[in-house]
């Protein structure tokens, strides 16, 4: 039952209302499944309620660190089709030079995007990489290919910097560090955040920000080879495209790189995708790594499973420990 789709089949069985003027039914659907695939069926109904044509976009699995040519050629191939298909429904020529320039805006702002995240190795951070992190995500995703996406985050990271050199950041102490695991349960946002600003923690590094792309480790768009390169992020620079091994690499390189004191797990009742193994992971960096992981539980966006009160005495133990041993190892010294 992902919340996500209970929501967006709600708008659609209401007509497209939503919280402002109604939305338009399209005329055609695109569904790249990479980030789930709940997809699959849930843009079938969109499909079918609303009438318009679907395009269902086949992205292989990450089945090795580096994509092959095979998979590389597969997806172009599909893209070349939609290309095709896009000239039909508009009656425009397509224009590789005017996506080169798309892609060029792409680039500049996802490497805005991990110059942020990296600012984040600095003492304190200067933002929080799960919170703010995710707020980020609109232009990073929504509009990202614009200009507008990446002079924001020119804008931004001329800002944080200012921070990292003024010795600020989002908290008055900046206690603890940690790298965040999981979506954000978004009806109580404020409320979650608090419960572990309280404390003083502040994410230095986040998974869930990384859905629409793993930037950090260097990839950008080419407009030199736009289809490839495009179709090179959808196979290997999407979490949730790849193996629950490469989650534990890329968890693990955020806890050293970012000198994360400990991760926190958040897990969510209506997404199998990102809560399965989630148990697995919290034994792993618990007893493999030696890395302190709690695990709570709550959901994305249905109320029923938010549980304040229960959160708060997980959060709170936690961290209690987390400064006991804090006070234990300054005194050893």
């Amino acid at each position: 039952n992902c919340a996500y789709v209970k929501a967006d089949m709600g708008l659609f069985l209401e007509g497209g209302m939503g919280p402002g003027k109604p939305m338009p039914f399209p005329n055609l659907i695109v569904c790249n499944y990479v980030g789930c695939n709940v997809y699959v069926k849930w843009f079938e109904h969109l499909a079918d309620i609303s009438g318009a044509k679907l395009f269902m976009l086949d992205v292989p699995f990450a089945r090795t660190p580096e994509p092959t040519a095979a998979d590389v050629q597969y997806v172009v191939g599909q893209l070349e089709e939609l290309i095709a298909l896009c000239e039909g429904f508009t009656g425009h020529t397509f224009d590789i030079d005017e996506l080169r320039e798309v892609l060029a805006h792409a680039a500049r702002a996802e490497d805005g995007y991990a110059r942020c995240k990296d600012l984040c190795k600095s003492h304190p951070a200067p933002f929080d990489a799960y919170f703010d992190s995710i707020n980020m995500m609109g232009p990073i995703n929504v509009l990202r290919g614009t200009r507008e996406a990446a002079d924001f985050f020119d804008v931004a990271v001329a800002e944080f910097a200012g921070l990292v050199g003024q010795g600020l950041g989002p908290l008055s102490e900046e206690r603890f560090r940690t790298v965040v695991e999981g979506p954000p349960p978004y009806p109580y946002y404020k409320n979650f955040r608090n419960l572990f600003s309280k404390w003083g923690a502040v994410a230095v590094q986040s998974t869930y920000s990384t859905v629409g792309g793993i930037w950090e480790w260097g990839f950008r768009h080419d407009p030199a080879r736009p289809l490839e390169s495009i179709a090179e992020q959808m196979l290997r620079e999407n979490l949730t495209n790849r193996s629950i091994t490469a989650r534990y690499q890329q968890i693990r390189r955020y806890v050293d790189e970012w000198k994360a004191d400990a991760l926190v797990i958040h897990s969510i009742k209506s997404c199998r995708l990102f809560s399965a193994g989630q148990g697995d992971m919290r034994d792993y960096f618990t007893r493999e790594l030696g890395v302190p992981t709690l695990l709570v539980e709550s959901d994305l966006e249905d109320p029923r499973y938010y549980a304040e009160a229960q959160l708060r005495n997980r959060i709170d133990a936690f961290f209690e420990a987390l400064e006991h041993k804090k006070v234990v190892a300054a005194g050893t010294h």
